[in-house]
């Protein structure tokens, strides 16, 4: 009988003795019947080899863990091991007297001086091999046969901040399951408390429950792990300090027991993480439920935003393979203005001043950019350009833009409800600003068949409108708007879809984010209409690469600063001749370019 006490990610801890051999699985015929989406019909086997309990993995998506590793094949089993299957930490209390070991042995080895441990091509012929690994993981010797698991699992030097973290989260998730018995919110009206008083009340619960504990070793620290499970209670758990941290700009949390943040513009693993898979859809469900959006397993994808305007998205299973996924683009506290997009090297004076003069001018301009390359930060400071006597409407899938302006209307688009119905496309939002006597519309980002419904406003009668698009470059985000124009069911020929595009864009504002974090502006290109078939581009501005980079005027005067119209007086002929160095002051740039 092998003793096991099974702890699971809903607080319930089950304690079983299992005659060997068994598996673990979906199918109800299994020893251990785990009815979850990550657990396979037959996941894993436990049987006895030799003087040992050997653990092995049928080869299922998500993987068996045995402390902290993803493995193949295991053993010999020692008490006090623990197997991750799933929602399930299967810790081992008691082996049979006839396969105990000495933990300190390494692997363990039967009557001929052989290890215990068999090689996966040794389990299906059913011999073991004679020249088996000494360690208990399958495959951590080089002369063993490769494990492609093995090979993305962390460095030996992080493994004991990983087996302290699992033992943290092991104690958070009981005193989690503890906190909920002892509130019984079942019998109370949580809808009568307010957060503060819901707060408080979990408090006092939990400090009675820490007092009384007896599990928590003495290392640990009580007054933070009391902070912890509070915040994972009843607010955002792990993700509260760090949505307080002003040096992070991004939040990812790629399953509930890894984190990721950007900091500075680098991607670092942060050592903290959810006690549980259940605990982190608790928190999307927090963030998304007074916004009226849904998250399920028919919806299994989400956009949101927080009440400080920063960006959300959350994936959760069938669609995240290995747990409910949450990624967090803050907003920052301080807004920026162009002159910081200068003091940081994102732009140069130059730039500067003729960005302003076109959007004061009424050009309309699209910004286009990758993931992260500060293109809604952009959008915001252009903003301010325009004159204070103008309505400005505002239409995102989810509100980021943040316009310092009097005279503003947002609109914000919405999912379809439960019933399927009542779902708002961006699309239905641009038709319905042009009846709202805008002076200027400003479109988050186009994403579909609403660009040709803000071209045509653009070709219309509402010049100086704004927005964003996911592009290489220019001549990708050329290609992108006819794309997209073509899906929005019009029968139009492509020579006339892309004369529309050719009469509505003036400028097009290329954004791009450098391995080291910087995000600057790469090139500023005048559409200056279509000849043979094809839209001419014209570059004004170009940043030059190299070291150290040079903002670099082109030396050509736009078409609609030339021939009759005259330049305006911000500008002269030196401005498209000027170099400027793109050097980054000492100011944080995830301070200023986290849309």
């Amino acid at each position: 009988m092998l003793g096991l006490v099974l702890s699971y990610e809903d607080g319930v801890i089950e304690t079983r003795d299992i005659p060997l051999p068994f598996d673990v699985g979906r199918a109800t015929h299994c020893g251990v019947c785990l009815r979850a989406w990550r657990v396979a019909r037959r996941h894993a086997r436990f049987y006895e080899s030799g003087p040992g309990v050997m653990v092995e993995d049928f080869g299922s998506l998500c993987g068996t863990q045995i402390n902290g590793r993803r493995i193949t094949q295991y053993g010999p089993l020692c008490e006090g091991d623990e197997i991750l299957v799933g929602p399930c930490l299967i810790r081992v209390t008691r082996v049979p007297n006839s396969c105990v070991v000495s933990p300190s042995g390494g692997g363990g080895q039967d009557t001929d001086g052989r290890s215990a441990v068999r090689m996966p091509g040794a389990a299906q012929s059913g011999r073991q091999s004679d020249q088996a690994p000494t360690s208990r993981y399958a495959g951590d010797n080089a002369s063993a046969v490769p494990n492609v698991d093995a090979v993305t699992e962390p460095e030996v030097s992080s493994r004991p901040v990983e087996v302290g973290l699992r033992d943290r989260l092991r104690h958070r998730r009981r005193l989690h399951g503890a906190l909920l018995e002892a509130l019984d919110l079942r019998r109370r009206d949580i809808a009568a408390l307010s957060d503060e008083a819901l707060r408080e009340q979990a408090r006092e619960a939990l400090a009675a429950i820490l007092a009384s504990d007896t599990e928590l070793p003495k290392s640990m620290d009580q007054t933070e792990l009391l902070s912890e499970v509070l915040d994972e209670a009843v607010g955002l758990g792990p993700l509260e300090p760090l949505l307080a941290d002003p040096g992070i700009s991004e939040i990812m949390v790629n399953r509930h027991d890894e984190i990721f943040v950007e900091r500075a513009g680098a991607l670092v693993r942060h050592d903290s993480g959810f006690s549980s898979e259940q605990a982190v859809l608790g928190v999307i469900e927090r963030i998304v439920s007074p916004l009226g959006r849904r998250i399920d397993e028919s919806s299994p994808m989400v956009d949101a935003r927080l009440r400080d305007g920063s960006r959300v998205n959350a994936v959760i299973p069938p669609v995240a393979l290995r747990g409910a996924s949450l990624t967090i683009r803050k907003f920052p506290q301080h807004r920026p203005r162009m002159a910081d997009l200068v003091a940081l090297g994102s732009l140069d004076v130059s730039m500067q001043r003729f960005l302003e003069v076109c959007v004061a001018r009424r050009k309309n301009i699209l910004v286009s950019g990758g993931t992260g390359s500060g293109k809604t930060t952009l959008l915001n400071v252009l903003s301010n350009a325009i004159p204070v006597g103008e309505r400005i409407v505002t239409i995102e899938d989810a509100a980021e833009l943040r316009l310092n302006h009097a005279h503003l209307v947002s609109m914000e688009s919405r999912p379809a409800n439960l019933e399927g119905s009542g779902r708002i496309e961006i699309r239905d939002l641009v038709r319905n600003a042009l009846r709202m006597r805008p002076d200027r519309i400003v479109i988050g980002e186009c994403r579909g068949a609403e660009a040709f419904d803000m071209l045509a406003a653009m070709n219309t009668g509402h010049e100086g409108s704004l927005t964003t698009l996911h592009a290489n470059s220019p001549r990708d985000a050329l290609s992108r708007l006819e794309t997209m124009i073509l899906m929005a069911g019009m029968d139009l020929p492509l020579a006339a879809v892309r004369e529309h595009v050719a009469a509505s864009i003036d400028l097009i504002v290329q954004q791009a984010r450098f391995p080291d974090g910087h995000r600057a502006i790469t090139s500023i290109v005048e559409v200056t209409g279509i000849e043979s078939g094809r839209i001419q581009l014209q570059e004004l501005f170009r940043l030059e690469p190299g070291e150290p980079r040079v903002f670099a005027g082109c030396g050509m005067l736009p078409d609609f600063f030339s021939g009759h119209v005259e330049l305006p007086c911000e500008l002269d002929l030196e401005v498209f001749r000027q170099r400027h160095p793109a050097r980054c002051k000492d100011v944080p740039v995830v301070q200023v370019h986290t849309p």
